[in-house]
């Protein structure tokens, strides 16, 4: 790879034993991406294989990869620019059918006036809307079809604020295990909860999550939006989401404040995208302060958390 301007995706293995990413690659100086190229690895090979995906002549951000092994295929989705330093106009996504080994569909949704609308956050206006909003997951259905999740995230602070270009290719020393990548640059690590060591006051922030559905075609079936608003000082650990797959909704666990109390709170979404508010959690002991986003579904029905209590991590087992 050529240093500094060459870039992997996560790295995902399917249920065959394929070992696929992607490669994309940055123009000298610029934080966005001018080729794109899908690289597989067969259980049996001892090369890997690249092929060339394109932008279609879109000025891309940072591209995610998911593995759909019910329908074999390779789903590639990456926000769009329409000019460098611009504002997000919309998604472009690839689907690549592993078993001709081509592309099977490009599309491009423009997000119009009425899901900006819907979905910005506090701190923008409808030209910037999704400026804030990175791609944490993507799901996939049974009949071809797939979930985009995304979130609002940002820093304020009296220094220089986080901005995607700034710190989305740059210096990033730690991955969330859930999440593709943190949106946020903390130069302290993820479990820094007080600052120590930092002069400038940072508060985090993640507000509300967009869910979009695909079908098979990759036409946009349906668009809802959980509105929230986090926010934290000096520390990511206790805002954002984390999502929990049962099969016949999602649901999404993030801590709320309830009169000055600190709760985990589960809104699901249907495959109709129907949303739901569900009551809190029973048997939540007082002193907790759970992570949502670290979070990680062990089986069909349950999850585990980690957790704060005074000076000690610990975990939380979570039954649906």
């Amino acid at each position: 790879m050529e240093e500094r301007n060459e870039m992997f995706t996560n790295f995902l293995l399917d249920n065959e034993g394929e070992f696929v990413f992607g490669k994309f690659l940055k123009n000298s100086g610029s934080d966005y991406i001018s080729k794109v190229s899908l690289v597989t690895k067969g259980p049996l090979s001892d090369t890997f294989s690249i092929k060339d995906i394109g932008t279609n002549e879109r000025v891309l951000d940072e591209i995610k990869i998911k593995v759909d092994n019910n329908n074999k295929r390779y789903i590639l989705a990456g926000f769009y620019y329409k000019q460098k330093k611009g504002n997000i106009e919309g998604l472009y996504a690839v689907v690549w059918d592993k078993q001709t080994d081509s592309k099977l569909k490009e599309t491009v949704t423009v997000f119009n006036d009425e899901l900006r609308a819907l979905s910005k956050s506090s701190e923008a206006n409808l030209k910037t809307a999704f400026n804030d909003f990175f791609i944490k997951n993507i799901i996939t259905e049974k009949e071809g079809g797939y979930l985009l999740i995304s979130e609002a995230e940002y820093t304020t602070s009296r220094g220089t604020p986080f901005n995607r270009w700034d710190y989305m290719y740059g210096y990033n020393p730690w991955i969330s295990p859930m999440d593709y990548y943190s949106s946020y640059y903390n130069p302290y690590g993820p479990w820094n909860r007080y600052g120590y060591g930092n002069n400038t006051a940072t508060r985090y922030n993640a507000e509300n999550i967009l869910v979009l559905s695909f079908d098979k075609d990759g036409n946009l079936e349906w668009s809802n939006v959980i509105p929230k608003s986090q926010y934290d000082d000096d520390s990511e650990n206790l805002i954002s989401h984390h999502t929990m797959n049962t099969g016949s909704e999602l649901h999404f666990l993030y801590n709320q404040y309830e009169r000055r109390t600190l709760l985990l709170s589960d809104q699901s979404i249907t495959s109709e995208g129907k949303l739901t508010r569900y009551p809190t959690f029973r048997s939540l002991d007082k002193g907790y302060d759970f992570m949502p986003r670290y979070g990680k579904q062990v089986s069909s029905k349950q999850m585990v958390i980690p957790c704060l209590f005074r000076n000690y991590l610990c975990f939380a087992k979570i039954d649906f």
